[in-house]
């Protein structure tokens, strides 16, 4: 198949990826996703050692696995299509499934609504355990406020994460680069937090993926200042917050997703959060330049928050098949140059 080509094909297969999504959402069980934690747990049991070399090999070890998976996909045989038709229906079908695999809009926005309704039946106590199923937090003495909080900066973050990310990904790299980002992003969750054991060993995989998500979580920013009127917000005010604050986080990317959020919506995020091992006091993102401007989230911001999602959700898919289709168009026309 000519390389002009292939980047049509693959925005096809994103946006049938993401409509899938949309569609059917994650499986309760064998996802594709936990299928390679699982494998990556094998592996850590055997390659751990506390050095940074060992953790470099492991998690390169298994983005590059990850992204061969993508190269052969796109090459198994469709013997009931002549060759040049199977080529390309194959890629199309195998991108569709594997963007299916590793976007994550759906099952985010179902959770965020199930400790929403909680929430709103009067339920805390099983807001705060639904909670756990979005962020890693200890949750068991949060108010209602704090669950709010929580679940629109999950949100935030995940919506570049689980969704813009994978896309972008894709559209550059096609069905390699969407599974070695999911690889990378899942091998960071999994060994590239700061603890005795993953200290030195998930040092690399959390290098990898504050690289791998830089430009996702600006493009994340900027499509959630277009697609915040969408959800009663301010688009203006979601890009002087990320401008203004986005910094001030721990994080290189997180900080950039939730200061946009919070400036769409007008709310402040951040503050006090208890891991269990450690606590963390994050700046106020929000409310002003003193932070006092904005109100504190409630169980209504997230719903907008919900809805600025999945609105940023339609909006990378298109961006992102945009993306891979001017590369179709960019690589023909350099043909009918030379």
């Amino acid at each position: 198949m000519r390389l002009s080509k292939r980047g049509g094909v693959t925005a096809v297969g994103l946006v049938a990826g993401v409509l899938l999504d949309q569609a059917i959402g994650d499986p309760r069980r064998g996802h594709p996703v936990a299928v390679f934690g699982t494998v990556a747990g094998k592996l850590e049991a055997v390659m751990w050692r506390d050095t940074r070399a060992a953790g470099m090999a492991y998690a390169g070890i298994l983005a590059a696995a990850a992204a061969g998976l993508g190269v052969v996909a796109g090459r198994v045989p469709a013997s009931h299509f002549p060759a040049s038709r199977g080529r390309v229906l194959r890629l199309a079908a195998a991108t569709a499934v594997g963007t299916w695999a590793v976007v994550g809009s759906r099952t985010l926005a179902v959770e965020a609504a199930a400790v929403d309704e909680l929430l709103a039946r009067g339920e805390l106590p099983a807001a705060r355990q639904r909670l756990t199923h979005l962020v890693g937090r200890k949750t068991a003495h949060l108010d209602e406020g704090e669950v709010a909080r929580a679940v629109i900066e999950s949100v935030a973050e995940n919506t570049s994460d689980a969704v813009v990310a994978p896309l972008l990904w894709g559209a550059i790299a096609g069905l390699p680069g969407l599974l070695a980002y999911r690889a990378i992003n899942t091998l960071d969750a999994m060994v590239g937090h700061h603890s005795p054991r993953y200290e030195n060993f998930g040092w690399a995989a959390a290098r990898a993926d504050d690289i791998a998500n830089y430009l996702p979580a600006r493009l994340t920013a900027l499509l959630t200042s277009a697609a915040a009127p969408l959800a009663g917000g301010s688009g203006r005010a979601a890009l002087a917050t990320w401008g203004r604050d986005g910094r001030r986080h721990p994080s290189p990317n997180a900080g950039v997703c939730e200061s946009a959020y919070a400036g769409a919506l007008g709310i402040r995020l951040g503050g006090r959060n208890d891991y269990g091992s450690h606590v963390e006091d994050r700046p106020v993102l929000g409310g002003g330049p003193r932070g006092d401007e904005g109100k504190a989230a409630t169980a209504a911001d997230i719903r907008r928050a919900v809805r600025l999602s999945r609105a940023v959700t339609i909006a990378a898919a298109i961006t992102c098949a945009g993306i891979a289709w001017g590369r179709s168009v960019a690589g023909l026309t350099a043909r009918r140059q030379r």
